[in-house]
Parts: C-alpha cells; structure tokens; sequence
C-alpha cells in the first residue's frame, strides 16, 4: 500500500512538472484509465504530501485558481529569472489603477472607473487586460441607457498574482462612495505594483512552460471561484 502511495506520488509530481499550465485534482484524474484511477482523496493526499516534500527545494507546489503548480520560490526569482532575456513587462500606473479598481469593485463599467480615477481610461489599457493578458473579462451589460460593459477579473488574473480566490487579495476599508475611493485606489494599485514578480516568480520548472488557463472563468465572486 505505502509503495502504490509513493508511486502516485511520484507520477503526480511528473504530471504537473510536464504539464506547463496549472493543473486541477479533476484534470489530474482524467490521466488515468478507469481501471486505475484513483480515489480524489487519494490525490488530494499525494499533492498535501508533494508540497511538504517540497518546503525545503527551490520550487514550491502551489495552488493557484486554476489548480495546482510548480514554481520557483519568491525568494530565488531573482536569479532564476536571469535565464531569461526578456524581463517581465512593466505596467503603467493607468493600466494598474484600472485593474485595481476591477478587482475591488467588480463588476464595474469603464464609465465608472472613469469617474473614480477622474481621466478617460484608454482602449489600449482595455485591451491590454481584455485581449492581451486576459485578466479581466465582460460578465454583462448594464442597464442603463447605452448598456454599458461590466468588467471583472479571471482566473488568469488571480493565476498571474498567485492567489486562489479573490478573498487572497489584500484587504481594504470597504468603499462607500467614489469620495472616498481614491485613497484606496492608492493603496491597491501599490498592492498592484508590489506584486509585479509575479509573473518571474511563476516560473515553471520546464522553459517556456505558459502557466495561463487555457479555459479563463469569470470569478466574479468567492463563491463562483469554487
């Protein structure tokens, strides 16, 4: 019994370090035929155990709102990501605010965050989060005249800053009236800028291995997350 533990143990370990994208208990178990699938608790135990085997490695399991990965520990980013020419992208200021202000108070509309920041948020920066790093998604429509978009945030987004629900995010007094949102805003998009070795930090063991979810859900609340 400790031996067919151990093994699946260790094929477990080989899944996730060859998958290159974070990976889910369900998606773990589609790989195996139905005469040799596993209990999920039984894989549930295996990914508990993989994770203290790692505690004292340079990577880490985690597990992120896509499932669980492997990835280079915070602390040795730095170095690692030498091996990389190309260094992580840097954001503006707009683009992060924009984005903070969607995570903290989703679903919002470009109109309202517009009113919030005080300047017109550019289609580029739309863009950008829409299209480019698929971080925020439309979830509806509105209804107002002119049925504006509501934007919130996906599970590439929560992917890209390491956290596995929306409640991860760091906390802020609740905002009450757009008066009182700018200094949160501060304080959120700072949230934003500190977290930005993210992306060096999800470094997968393979190179090149993309950790974004091929399939980005809406995660509009805690709940839906789950």
């Amino acid at each position: 019994m400790l031996e067919e533990k151990h093994r699946l143990k260790v094929l477990i370990e080989a899944i996730l370090l060859a998958a290159g994208k974070p990976m889910t208990e369900d998606q773990i178990l589609a790989m195996f035929s139905e005469e040799e699938k596993p209990e999920t608790a039984l894989i549930r135990s295996a990914l508990q155990e993989l994770q203290q085997d790692y505690e004292e490695r340079g990577v880490e399991l985690v597990q992120v709102a896509s499932g669980y990965r492997f990835q280079v520990k915070q602390e040795w980013s730095p170095w690692v990501s030498k091996l990389w020419e190309e260094r992580a992208q840097k954001y503006s200021r707009a683009l992060l605010e924009t984005l903070a202000l969607i995570a903290y108070r989703q679903p919002i509309t470009r109109g309202e965050i517009e009113d919030i920041r005080g300047v017109t948020v550019s289609t580029s920066i739309i863009k950008t989060l829409l299209d480019d790093r698929e971080w925020v998604r439309v979830v509806g429509h509105k209804e107002v005249p002119g049925r504006p978009a509501l934007y919130a945030t996906t599970k590439g987004f929560l992917d890209y800053f390491g956290l596995q629900h929306l409640r991860d995010l760091p906390s802020l007094p609740e905002i009450m009236n757009i008066d009182a949102a700018e200094g949160d805003l501060e304080a959120a998009q700072q949230k934003m800028i500190e977290s930005q070795w993210a992306e060096e930090k999800a470094l997968m063991v393979e190179e090149g291995a993309e950790h974004e979810s091929e399939n980005t859900l809406i995660v509009a609340t805690s709940d839906a997350e789950e």
